[in-house]
């Protein structure tokens, strides 16, 4: 299995150095939003957004100071996403710990992420990163819209196939597609470069949501902490789901969207229809469109030369839809 430390080897220095930058980038004036700060970057995942930065601006030239405040800039709308996002979905925990609304209430999260939100603006800003602004702005605007169609959709359980990909590729992918671009420019790429890149991140990013997807489904799926079948329990309507009611009679499609919509509070009733969905071929299939994805992906990284950071990304690449949390 690969591991995130031989992932990021290329780029080690250039992590270390970004954690500094990052963590001194968060302070506030209010002592409060300090310590939750804190709280949260003592809390960080694995920091894959900030590698696909660096690995994208080693490709286009090399990693420059502006590549520091791209990777910053990224970290800082993922982290308020997910403050503002655990508030949405009503979640008490992040990574296995205490979410900063179960914490200090929804109230002060809701202001963190926005306090993160505009930190991150307000240091591309400072520094005329105007191309850095341009795509971070439609990002958020797209993350916006994904989440709202995304609900809309669970409320109506109306969803299709080419309705999924577009939630995902506004809510997940879009932001890993603007690591690859803002990594790109931060290095002197042209536009067709960054817009080169940018296409590679997000498919990147269908691929690495699809696998969050899947999770839902696998029995090993405690070992990242969300219990199984909880994408069932919010009515989110996944690839596997979607398959399975789209292949089944009549009879079966009526069963399976009662237990989503009226006993999806029953872990009983949430089992079988994960059986029910494993027999359908539902896995199967999404898996198939995930290593779809992951092989466009492959085809745009291997037209650059060799080197260690094309390698690393291939490999964060494989590691995306291999990992086990």
């Amino acid at each position: 299995m690969i591991s995130v430390e031989s992932i990021k080897a290329p780029i080690a220095e250039e992590m270390s150095l970004f954690e500094k930058k990052f963590k001194e980038a968060m302070k506030g004036n209010a002592p409060l939003l300090d310590k939750i700060t804190h709280y949260i970057v003592k809390r960080k995942g694995k920091q894959m957004r900030p590698m696909f930065v660096f690995l994208a601006a080693n490709l286009c030239g090399g990693v420059s100071e502006r590549s520091y405040r791209a990777a910053n800039l990224i970290e800082m709308i993922h982290t308020a996403t997910l403050v503002h996002d655990d508030v949405v979905d009503d979640a008490n925990k992040r990574r296995g710990f205490f979410s900063v609304n179960a914490l200090w209430k929804n109230k002060i999260a809701v202001l963190v992420g926005d306090f993160l939100l505009s930190k991150g603006l307000q240091l591309a800003a400072q520094h005329k990163d105007y191309d850095f602004l341009e795509i971070i702005s439609e990002v958020t605007k797209q993350m916006s819209e994904g989440e709202l169609l995304q609900i809309e959709k669970a409320r109506r359980l109306d969803i299709k196939e080419d309705i999924y990909f577009e939630i995902i590729r506004q809510k997940t992918a879009t932001l890993i597609a603007a690591c690859c671009a803002t990594g790109a420019s931060s290095a002197g790429a042209n536009e067709d470069e960054v817009e080169r890149l940018r296409l590679l991140g997000e498919k990147i990013g269908i691929a690495f949501q699809i696998k969050d997807d899947l999770f839902d489904y696998e029995s090993s799926v405690s070992l990242i902490g969300k219990p199984v079948g909880i994408d069932i329990k919010e009515r989110k309507m996944t690839l596997p789901l979607i398959y399975a009611l789209n292949n089944s009679s009549k009879k079966d499609k009526r069963w399976m969207i009662n237990i989503v919509k009226n006993r999806n509070e029953d872990q009983k009733m949430v089992t079988q229809l994960i059986e029910k969905v494993k027999v359908s071929g539902g896995i199967e299939y999404t898996k198939k469109k995930m290593y779809q994805f992951r092989e466009e992906a492959m085809g745009i990284i291997k037209t650059y030369p060799d080197t260690p950071s094309r390698q690393s990304l291939i490999d964060l690449i494989l590691y995306t839809t291999e990992r086990n949390k």
